[in-house]
């Protein structure tokens, strides 16, 4: 029986009630901070972008951010909202200077939405500004207002600062990665030449923008085959090389200093730009894959009234640098083919450093043809979706709003595949089973991924052989038991994505799945435990003689149980590649040789845990 509808079915809700109801509308998925684009640091970048934007139209060099577990302080130096409209600015929504194109050229805020965002989704907000000798302070829970301060006298600089605090009930357990914001910081300032950030009190700050950005980010891929190419003419800025160990390509794209991670017109432009032009220098109509494979870059572009796929501006929709002007494409494919040009016929061992990797780059294509022929009629052979795969029904290029969602899981053996598979998600979580353990690729070929079924089925479930934009999981998650063979799993799974994906870590798509080690209960009461310290708080909690269950594998946990720990409760820990050390350096490391300083390694780290089994606590 259908609900009536009638007059009372009509609901107005006002702004807070809104962004609350639906926050991936305004800041993406939600998340606990484990992932980079987890809507905790959506809040930060929205508040930072606000301060950028007075930076860019020449207000304030310094930004100071500071993160104290779980508040978030931004203070810049800008000219500090107008002392009248405070409140507005931040609880009134679809308000704010940015409408007025005279107030804020070819800004980052658009909508007048961001702050407001970050008010209604923080347990606690504070908003303060300082302008011309008088201070306005206003201060929010959950986006209800509790302080509208007086206007009061102040001898602190003109500009702004936020304040504000999570809201547990919309992200619950969460926690800030500083990897993630200190990444986010350094693009701003790769951005903003001149641009100082200060975060718990250390300074980020940079003087040669993308080539600086290029230049932290190209470590992990190996040596560049030529120096890097630095163009940077009115309002666009790319720098790029080519890698000489990467197998395909990696974009740092961004637009009005806006980190468009899903790329855009702005991408797809340079993209073609670099194919077009190195074809005519070359005057040979080599294939698209071969002049783009391995190559690394950087691009920015500044847009008046840009259009972005949604608010969280992860993808550029813009067709015109400004409203009615040149189309992106040709203005890009201007810049980028006037300077590219000039610079090969100047360099040419740059040049001819370009035509070896693409002959290379096509040796290696038509070699692979032949194999990856028998590699595709091997999946159908193998029955890809009926035995190694237990698909979901959502996939990262079709539903644009649960894409973030999607999730394969990747296990070893049938106990621990069947407990995952019967507890999951249909719509959104697939699990992959391995049959043992996986080959040690360290040091091989690619021709490896096809000739071996287990990562031949792998690369062609996640769908990544041709490009990471076709990824078909939004989060791929190693699921391994928490002992020493499933550690060894872990690691030679780990070895595979950085040897053949590496951009695929890079870009935070691979987790590690937590699972409990202990189950602590009694008659009324069960709680999991994820390490010994929450054990013994457990033990402590229930008191009267509790039940310990020490779980040896993932296999023990019922598919009952399981449902808990990959639902909306679920841990998980990212594999964040340290910028300090290359891809290469990292395998070589962990996976080559049994060398001396690895010796000592192991046994610097070398823990032994105890058996614990079921036991009885007086």
């Amino acid at each position: 029986m259908s609900a009536e509808y009638t007059d009372d079915s009509i609901r107005s809700l006002d702004w807070k009630e809104h962004i609350r109801m639906r926050p991936g509308m305004y800041i993406g998925k939600l998340g606990d901070g484990s992932s980079h684009d987890d809507g905790i640091y959506v809040l930060i970048k929205e508040v930072i972008d606000n301060s950028i934007d007075e930076y860019v139209m020449g207000h304030g060099k310094t930004i100071e951010v500071t993160v104290n577990e779980q508040e978030v302080s931004i203070r810049d130096f800008g000219r500090g909202m107008p002392l009248g409209k405070v409140n507005e600015c931040v609880s009134k929504i679809n308000t704010g200077a940015k409408y007025d194109s005279k107030v804020f050229k070819k800004a980052v805020g658009l909508n007048g939405v961001g702050s407001k965002a970050v008010n209604a989704l923080s347990a606690y907000f504070k908003a303060q500004s300082f302008r011309d000798g008088k201070t306005k302070l206003v201060e929010y829970e959950r986006g209800v207002s509790i302080t509208d301060a007086k206007l009061t006298k102040s001898e602190e600089k003109n500009g702004t600062l936020i304040t504000f605090i999570p809201d547990g009930e919309i992200f619950p357990n969460f926690h800030y990665l500083f990897e993630y914001i200190e990444e986010m910081l350094w693009n701003y300032v790769f951005l903003n030449n001149g641009l100082t950030i200060v975060f718990n009190g250390e300074k980020f700050h940079a003087k040669n923008g993308l080539l600086d950005l290029l230049e932290r980010n190209i470590n992990g891929n190996g040596p560049v085959l030529y120096p890097i190419v630095h163009i940077k003419e009115g309002d666009f800025e790319c720098a790029f090389s080519h890698s000489s160990r990467s197998y395909g390509e990696e974009y740092y794209s961004f637009v009005n200093g806006q980190h468009t991670t899903s790329g855009g017109t702005h991408q797809t432009a340079f993209r073609e730009a670099i194919v077009k032009t190195i074809r005519e220098f070359f005057n040979k109509d080599f294939e698209t894959s071969d002049i783009r494979s391995s190559i690394i870059a950087a691009i920015s572009i500044k847009v008046q009234e840009p259009i972005f796929e949604s608010q969280t501006k992860t993808k550029l929709g813009s067709q015109h640098v400004e409203p009615e002007g040149q189309t992106i494409r040709n203005y890009v494919n201007d810049v980028v083919k006037r300077n590219l040009d000039n610079y090969l016929h100047i360099h040419t061992e740059a040049a001819e450093a370009i035509h070896r990797k693409i002959l290379q780059s096509e040796k290696e294509r038509k070699d692979m043809a032949g194999i990856k022929k028998l590699a595709r009629e091997s999946i159908k052979k193998a029955s890809l979706h009926n035995k190694k795969l237990r698909d979901c029904r959502v996939h990262f290029n079709t539903n644009k709003e649960e894409r973030l969602d999607t999730t394969l899981f990747i296990t070893e053996g049938d106990s621990a595949s069947g407990s995952i598979t019967k507890s999951r998600n249909v719509k959104t979580q697939a699990v992959f089973s391995l049959k043992g353990k996986p080959l040690n690729c360290y040091g091989l070929s690619k021709k490896i991924v096809y000739q071996n079924e287990e990562f031949n089925l792998l690369q062609a479930a996640l769908n990544i052989d041709e490009s990471l934009e076709n990824l078909r999981y939004n989060n791929v998650v190693i699921a391994t038991d928490a002992d020493v063979d499933g550690m060894h799993i872990r690691l030679l799974l780990l070895t595979f994505f950085l040897q053949f994906y590496p951009d695929l870590v890079k870009a935070g798509h691979i987790y590690i799945l937590q699972t409990p080690l202990f189950r602590v209960r009694n008659k009324k009461d069960t709680i999991y435990c994820y390490s010994d310290e929450e054990r013994n708080k457990a033990i402590a909690k229930l008191k009267a003689s509790p039940e310990i269950t020490r779980f040896k594998g993932l296999g023990e946990i019922s598919p009952s149980e399981f449902k808990h720990f990959i639902g909306s409760n679920i841990r998980l820990d990212p594999v964040i590649l340290r910028r300090e050390s290359s891809v290469a350096e990292t395998l070589a490391f962990y996976m080559g040789k049994n060398t001396p300083d690895r010796q000592r390694f192991i046994i610097d780290n070398l823990r032994i845990e105890e058996d614990v089994a079921v036991d009885k606590v007086a």
